[in-house]
């Protein structure tokens, strides 16, 4: 057999051998790109619903690296004024509970509203105040000055989280509350009532107005089998890399191709 035969077969039976380590590469690449839950660069999103009446909504997400955490959040529909000024809405990361939102069974006087105190349990403590300017740690929790306010707000910042907090986060143990509700909407009973929290203001500006669990983002990672793109030619693609693969198959069959006609020349 002459030298170029057996360079042909070599390559010839080389080619399905680097084709099938194809599909291997690309699902490597794929999964590295995706950040497991909990570690740098992790997103998180909570959806928050309305508790004690509130009418408003919301949604948060928090990209999480190392202790940074870059926040952007929209809300509306949530009680406008208080004492003719744009109403405070005070809002924190809670932790250390049950990563949950309270339920109507927590109001244990009766009054039918779930007082921050009451929904401690479900959501546990203070970690971080979602505050605009300054402060973001417990002490700042209840300080409207540097509370988002209004009906509807769009928050937008990066704050350096403490360990407990991003612990808790990690733990899927953090909740998003954002407080205060219109008076108008409480029973006689509750209207009366002084703040758990800052006994100075009615029970109503400091309850939690909505409510949401921090979970790992859904959109955090290039979805599996697919490609993540808006448009394009490749978009909606089950299996990217039979791309790949097909762009080999063609080049090892041309190459194939070239070597048998030289063969033939040069015999």
């Amino acid at each position: 057999m002459t030298n170029t035969k057996r360079t042909t077969r070599v390559l010839a039976m080389a080619a399905p051998v680097a084709l099938l380590s194809l599909p291997l590469a690309f699902t490597a690449s794929s999964a590295s790109a995706q950040t497991p839950a909990g570690t740098a660069g992790t997103t998180y999103m909570a959806t928050l619903n309305p508790l004690n009446h509130a009418t408003g909504s919301g949604m948060l997400m928090l990209t999480l690296t190392g202790n940074k955490a870059v926040i952007t959040e929209d809300v509306k529909g949530l009680a406008a004024t208080f004492m003719n000024a744009p109403f405070p809405h005070v809002q924190h990361i809670h932790i250390n509970g049950m990563g949950m939102c309270p339920t109507t069974s927590a109001d244990k006087n009766g009054d039918g509203v779930i007082s921050t105190t009451e929904g401690t349990p479900a959501y546990g403590g203070i970690g971080t105040t979602l505050s605009v300017s300054g402060d973001t740690s417990p002490a700042a929790a209840t300080d409207i000055k540097i509370a988002p306010s209004g009906a509807g707000f769009h928050y937008a910042r990066t704050i350096t989280l403490d360990a407990a907090t991003v612990a808790s986060i990690k733990a899927g143990k953090a909740v998003i509350v954002v407080h205060g509700v219109d008076p108008a909407t409480l029973s006689a009973k509750a209207q009366g009532e002084p703040s758990d929290l800052v006994p100075s203001l009615p029970l109503a500006a400091t309850s939690p107005a909505l409510c949401g669990p921090l979970a790992v983002s859904q959109m955090a990672a290039v979805p599996s089998g697919s490609v993540n793109t808006g448009g394009g030619g490749t978009s909606g693609l089950q299996d990217p890399w039979l791309f790949a693969v097909g762009a080999g198959l063609a080049a090892a069959a041309g190459g194939v191709l070239v070597l048998r006609r030289r063969t033939s020349v040069e015999k």
